[in-house]
């Protein structure tokens, strides 16, 4: 293999991803050359554990437990970073950058945390930073919404970006499993962590719609700026209202333009059963994109793993490599600026459709109660259902509503449920087509 066409690379972070990048990079060494003429090179590994035993053979040579011997190294072109969070992580990408290094990295955190400061860093040093596999995985929506799709505007993206939250949901849609159950079956099948908060909160996929945001609408958003909710609520009766309507309830991050604004929001959704994203089931990703240029798109595929995230930055690297050899910038590793989006949207203006399930005593004029009440602020309702009785004196309610306001559902929703007929809180879900 020709030097000439060598790029050096320090791996800092040998857990589940560190450990398939490097094992890609050992054993299919000569399939990326053949492939590309670039020798793609592994110079360095850096963990804090080099004990543990991994499913790849690294030579000893190569292993350090120092990360300043990998990005002070004169050899190395390119630093992945995958030890994930926010510290030491963001140190070590800064540091790297400003050796002249340029980046890889896994990290949502840290990009959703604090990638104004990494992206001024990489441009000021005219270094590379690419994070695919920050969002989605092995599914390619990064380089495809910064390349493939520059010329479009962006009207909306929708994305199932958990899949622990989406494999919950399917569980409880398919087998009837309430949430603790379906929690507990992920949890044994490696799907879900010992503790799942970051995930079923919403607080997973809010970091990747950070990102997501500032590529597709050049707008930056701050985790504070975005609406979050989970799906610890979420109850088999409802999924099951919800289908009988023709609706599947999913997890999603959405990012929307109305005008100049853009609304950010993480929580549980009823989508009608046709929509492409309805059929999205298990521990898959998907994210559906509605632009003007291309109209409707869905990616679809692993949103995590070892392998499908190892894609990913390898597919990274293999773009620096080329962007090293071929001394061609592609210019988009950073967002491209966007100027449509004038400020973000408040969750209060928001107009949705709404689920509302009221459970409630079992008495006449309940119903006309609570129309009564949604008709003060507004709402009208769709379609109403009352069920049968499923324990003593209590009744539930089921209704779609008409678009309505956030702020005024709310509102509504607030007075509701301090009326004596309503025996325990309300569910309340938005509706998306």
């Amino acid at each position: 293999m020709s030097v000439k066409n060598r790029i050096n690379i320090g791996v800092i972070g040998f857990g589940t991803i560190g450990s398939g990048v490097v094992k890609l990079l050992l054993n299919s060494r000569k399939l990326f050359y053949d492939r590309t003429g670039i020798d793609l090179n592994l110079k360095l590994v850096c963990d804090k554990d080099l004990r543990s035993k991994r499913d790849v053979s690294v030579p000893k040579s190569l292993l350090t437990g120092d990360a300043d011997k990998v990005i002070r190294h004169p050899d190395i072109d390119v630093i992945v970073e995958l030890i994930g969070g926010i510290h030491p992580a963001k140190e070590i990408v800064i540091k790297a950058l400003s050796a002249g290094k340029h980046v890889v990295t896994a990290n949502k955190l840290l990009l959703a945390s604090y990638g104004d400061v990494i992206f001024k860093k990489a441009k000021q040093m005219n270094r590379e930073i690419f994070f695919e596999a920050s969002v989605a995985g092995g599914i390619p929506i990064i380089k495809s919404i910064r390349e493939g799709l520059q010329a479009n505007t962006f009207y909306s993206i929708m994305g199932i970006l958990n899949g622990t939250s989406n494999y919950i949901l399917s569980g409880m849609s398919g087998g009837g499993a309430d949430f603790k159950e379906a929690l507990k079956e992920a949890q044994s099948k490696g799907f879900a962590e010992a503790d799942p908060s970051l995930d079923i909160k919403g607080v997973d996929s809010a970091n990747k719609l950070v990102i997501l945001s500032l590529l597709a609408f050049g707008k930056k958003v701050s985790m504070k700026d975005i609406y979050i909710e989970g799906i610890e609520g979420i109850s088999p009766l409802d999924i099951q209202y919800a289908k009988e309507w023709g609706y599947t309830v999913k997890l999603l991050a959405i990012a929307k333009r109305d005008g100049d604004q853009l609304g950010v929001r993480v929580h549980p959704t009823l989508l009608p059963s046709e929509h492409l994203l309805s059929s999205v089931s298990g521990v898959y990703n998907a994210i559906f994109i509605d632009a003007d240029l291309v109209g409707k798109q869905v990616y679809y595929g692993q949103g995590a793993g070892k392998m499908p995230t190892a894609s990913a930055v390898l597919g990274d690297i293999m773009d620096i490599a080329s962007t090293i050899i071929h001394g061609k910038r592609s210019g988009c590793s950073v967002a491209t600026k966007r100027t449509e989006i004038k400020k973000l949207k408040k969750m209060d203006d928001t107009l949705t459709r709404y689920y509302a399930h009221f459970s409630t005593v079992d008495e006449p004029g309940v119903l006309a109660k609570i129309s009564g009440i949604l008709g003060s602020y507004s709402i009208s309702i769709a379609s109403v259902v009352q069920k049968e009785r499923r324990e003593a004196h209590v009744v539930p309610i089921v209704m779609l509503t008409h678009e309505a306001r956030e702020k005024d559902m709310r509102s509504a929703l607030k007075k509701i449920n301090n009326l004596g007929i309503i025996k325990r809180k309300s569910i309340l879900i938005r509706l998306e087509s």
